[in-house]
């Protein structure tokens, strides 16, 4: 494995965006790898925009993903999939 595997997540609120970042962070917690993750929430209500960002590595400083960067990349609905291209 390279030194960290980058999960960047995006959907609407009601979707389950940031229960999927919760299951791949336990994921990687179970693993035996340190995590980071961290979450942008659009309107606080059903709709608005939610992105998670979740980082497992040996060794994971920061839970936010620069560009170019992102190995694997999960959206829940089409225009929030392409707002992060």
């Amino acid at each position: 494995m390279q030194n960290t595997l980058n999960f960047l997540l995006a959907g609407v609120g009601g979707q389950g965006t940031i229960l999927a970042s919760d299951v791949l962070a336990n994921a990687g917690q179970a693993a035996g790898y340190q995590v980071k993750q961290a979450e942008v929430h659009g309107m606080s209500q059903r709709g608005g925009s939610v992105t998670s960002f979740v980082r497992w590595g040996h060794v994971v400083h920061s839970p936010l993903i620069g560009a170019g960067e992102v190995d694997v990349y999960l959206a829940f609905e089409k225009a929030e999939a392409l707002r992060h291209l």
